[in-house]
């Protein structure tokens, strides 16, 4: 089968190889109960384990930023890729304790980069502009259509086997996703724009910080990526923690979930849409708000009946998500296409190095209040803190433009 670049057909394929990839990134928040029984885990040192995965990850997109700008997008999507399936065979294989999860964990946010970044560079080569708020929509729906098919299969495995089993399971999903793309970009061209004359790759790196939209469109990005990151780190704890003070089974918080990530699915459609429809500022601005408001209530409601607490939880992730692609279209249309991939690199690095940070703040408020009634509330809003600032930067972005 042959793809015609940019076509609808083009990146639902393309879009599907991402849902694939994206598995992995919450398998270990599927069986972190599991695994933090097993390992005697306190909620600092899960949370850790958590940050080792965004700080690999973090430093991948860095890296392949550099790699898409100087070889091309595609072929740094394809290459990546063989690291991005074998790394979670390891953790799979190896994992038996704090330290041993921490450092794989780590190597396997560490190959997870070229699924993502080069995926924006493809979309942005290759949709017309007028359809590619939706499509970069598409594609990080792609990522929550991942996560909740990495619950759903994870709780299904769990009736059958252990945490680690039901780990090896979802590692086969990678690999798919690897053999998707190499069918998906054979006829896609592997662009490389040219540089000024004279110009460095390295010379990027300070052509970003002085571009202010780039910028601004970075902090607003980052602050996002605190509240959103610390989220899919702790929602399964908390709607287990639901569950059990109302009596309920904890079997079913995976489930729940799951639900929560098709929210995202449609929060990130919908936030694609109105982005080319109504405006791209206009649309951070709306969701990174309903996102705060949540962040600094959903905590305190733990003790609401779990049907009406779901319903909140699938909201925040409507919420949290919505932004996500419009934040890369707005990076996208801020700078020249020959340091798209730098800039991309250098909004991994601080908005991802946020996202290490959020899950261990959140995981030590929650072990600094514990046996408290308030203690995820504080937890949650924690998340809300960091984010405070994201939409004043959207907001100066849009008065700048």
């Amino acid at each position: 089968m042959r793809f015609a670049p940019g076509t609808g057909a083009w990146l639902a394929a393309l879009c599907s190889s991402r849902v694939l990839s994206a598995t992995w990134f919450v398998a270990y928040s599927a069986v972190l109960p599991l695994t933090q029984a097993a390992w005697g885990l306190s909620g600092k040192e899960a949370g850790m384990i958590q940050a080792a995965f965004y700080l690999g990850y973090l430093t991948s997109l860095f890296i392949v930023g550099f790699l898409a700008d100087h070889y091309g997008a595609k072929r740094t999507f394809l290459v990546t890729g063989i690291a991005a399936w074998s790394s979670p065979i390891l953790f799979v294989l190896f994992a038996d304790g704090f330290w041993s999860a921490l450092w794989l964990h780590a190597l396997t946010g560490l190959c997870q980069g070229g699924s993502y970044t080069p995926a924006l560079a493809l979309i942005n080569d290759n949709v017309a502009r007028e359809r590619r708020g939706r499509a970069m929509g598409f594609l990080i729906a792609g990522s929550s259509a991942g996560y909740a098919i990495c619950l759903l299969v994870a709780g299904a495995a769990l009736k059958f086997t252990d945490w680690r089993g039901t780990l090896g399971v979802v590692a086969m999903m990678p690999v798919f996703s690897w053999i998707l793309g190499i069918i998906v970009l054979q006829q896609t061209q592997n662009l490389v724009h040219a540089r000024p004359a004279g110009e460095s790759l390295l010379a990027s790196l300070p052509a970003v910080w002085r571009n202010r939209r780039g910028m601004l469109s970075i902090w607003g990005y980052s602050c996002h990526n605190w509240e959103l990151l610390g989220l899919w780190a702790w929602l399964p704890a908390f709607l287990t923690a639901a569950l059990l003070l109302n009596g309920s089974s904890p079997e079913n918080a995976l489930l729940f979930t799951a639900l929560t990530y098709i929210a995202n699915i449609a929060g990130s459609i919908v936030g694609g849409t109105m982005a080319d429809r109504w405006g791209r500022t206009q649309t951070i601005l709306l969701w990174s708000s309903v996102s705060l408001v949540l962040s600094f209530t959903i905590g305190w409601l733990i003790a609401l009946p779990i049907a009406l607490l779901v319903t909140l939880a699938c909201l925040y992730n409507f919420a949290g998500i919505a932004d996500s692609s419009t934040h890369s279209t707005v990076l996208a249309e801020s700078v020249p296409p020959h340091y798209l991939g730098v800039a991309y690199a250098v909004r991994s690095v601080i908005g991802f190095g946020m996202g290490v940070i959020s899950p261990v703040v959140f995981g030590w408020a929650l072990d600094h209040f514990s046996g408290e009634s308030y203690a995820w509330g504080v937890a949650w809003m924690t998340l809300g803190l960091g984010g405070l600032l994201g939409p004043l930067a959207t907001w100066k972005l849009r008065r700048l433009r």
